[in-house]
């Protein structure tokens, strides 16, 4: 079913909310955001280019069943590559909203504005469409891989859920992701077909600032990846909020985030979830453990398959995409309909652990360190909040691994550095093999985090 018709079930009080104001869910059954011809945009190849999450998200539910294809575009993709993106998803509608920039697209046919004020919905009744829904990967240097997915497919790991009663209109979803990437994309869609309002994020806005936002809409149910998690976590105003159900994905959640989450708020069910553009959710955590058990590769669990190739997480999902539109993706499944993830997986004992990206790895004279393996042990340091191990050149093994670390604001700088420095070392001494121990640590006031919600990982 489209979302457009599950929107007739929502109650009163479903909302979304942004930095600026508010829309009922509801009123979307008599109301359009689209200020233009609904009709204009049926059976369309429709690129939603919006500049607000808000007025994405309201075109998304208003063309759903209506559009052929709708294509949504992230706030930072590179404009020059808009001409191949235009042509590999055979765009020809596009909507923008009074803060997107609307050059590159005069050739497109079809232009529609889009506001988060309402306008009376006066297009007739259309049949229904099977529509395609299209997002762009991150973390390429080049022209971004458009991945083709259906409705049914991005909501395969949503469990169904009554859209109204008590537990459901007190439920208010967040997350610190831009519902135009996957990550975020999934928490949208939990909030608008399980009845709950959702708070959306905003680049611009500090995190104090967002937390209190959060705190004033009484938010519950709250998701982001363990960067966003530790960020929020420096600020005072963690304190103002208290969700019942805390998510991360999106990054490799090590033990050190699952207790500070734990820490801060001891009466939260908290859990960690694996999810790719391409594969869809493979599984949730939900017993505190970084990691997750063995016992997960064995058959099939929600209609998920998990295996390990040479190293590698592969996942048999029926969440997965379909395939790659245009000529820039190359092919997404195996021969067995397997996604391979890219992600390294170690067992230890009766569970496995992420170990860090394939293409992520550095090369220390032949011997390969994950950077993400290292952080997990750094993290372990009771005063450090957050750290980026990275490669630093030598002309003797070609590279080295050096670490910026971000400490507590407990930490009193000039005094504990020295010991803490040390201890560090120490502790990555104990537990590393001695070509992945940093041979420099450095603290830094802040580490960059890239769009995604992801640590901005220099090459």
């Amino acid at each position: 079913m489209p979302l457009r018709r599950h929107i007739a079930n929502a109650h009163a009080d479903q909302c979304l909310f942004d930095r600026a104001g508010q829309v009922r869910v509801a009123a979307l059954a008599s109301a359009t955001s689209l200020h233009g011809s609904l009709g204009d945009l049926r059976g369309r190849s429709v690129l939603i280019a919006t500049a607000s999450q808000l007025t994405s998200a309201l075109a998304l539910i208003e063309l759903d069943g209506v559009a052929r294809r709708l294509t949504i575009l992230p706030p930072d993709v590179d404009r020059a590559h808009l001409p191949a993106l235009i042509a590999d998803a055979d765009i020809d509608a596009v909507v923008f909203d009074g803060g997107a920039p609307q050059e590159g697209f005069s050739h497109v046919p079809v232009r529609i504005a889009c506001a988060s004020s309402l306008v009376p919905l006066d297009d007739g009744r259309f049949d229904e469409v099977r529509t395609e829904w299209v997002l762009l990967t991150s973390g390429t240097t080049g022209v971004p891989k458009m991945v083709v997915h259906n409705l049914a497919g991005l909501t395969a790991a949503i469990a169904p859920q009554p859209q109204t009663g008590p537990e459901t209109e007190s439920m208010v979803w967040a997350t610190f992701y831009d519902i135009r990437r996957y990550g975020g994309l999934q928490i949208f869609l939990r909030a608008i077909l399980g009845g709950a309002s959702l708070v959306l994020s905003s680049a611009e806005e500090p995190v104090a600032d967002h937390l209190l936002r959060l705190s004033r809409h009484g938010v519950t149910h709250l998701s982001g990846t363990p960067s966003h998690w530790r960020r929020a976590l420096m600020s005072p105003e963690i304190g103002k909020i208290a969700p019942r159900y805390v998510r991360l994905s999106g990054e490799i959640a090590d033990q050190a985030v699952l207790d500070h989450l734990r820490t801060a708020f001891p009466h939260a069910a908290i859990g960690h979830a694996y999810a790719s553009t391409e594969a869809g959710v493979g599984f949730a955590v939900n017993d505190g453990l970084a990691g997750f058990p063995a016992a997960y590769l064995e058959g099939v669990r929600g209609g998920v398959e998990m295996k390990v190739v040479d190293g590698s997480l592969r996942i048999r999902s029926p969440g997965a995409a379909s395939h790659y539109a245009g000529a820039h993706g190359g092919e997404l499944l195996d021969a067995d309909g397997f996604v391979d993830t890219g992600d390294m997986v170690e067992r230890r004992g009766d569970r496995y652990f992420f170990a860090g990206r394939k293409g992520g790895i550095i090369n220390i004279g032949g011997l390969k360190v994950h950077p993400e393996e290292v952080e997990a042990v750094i993290n372990r340091h009771p005063q450090v909040r957050m750290s980026l191990v990275r490669p630093k050149r030598s002309p003797l093994t070609g590279s080295i691994v050096i670490a910026d670390v971000v400490l507590k604001s407990s930490c009193k700088r000039a005094e504990d550095e020295p010991t803490i420095k040390n201890d560090i070392l120490q502790l990555c001494r104990d537990a590393l093999p001695r070509h992945k121990v940093p041979a420099a640590i450095s603290f830094v006031p802040a580490l960059a985090v890239a769009s995604t919600g992801k640590l901005a990982r220099r090459g």
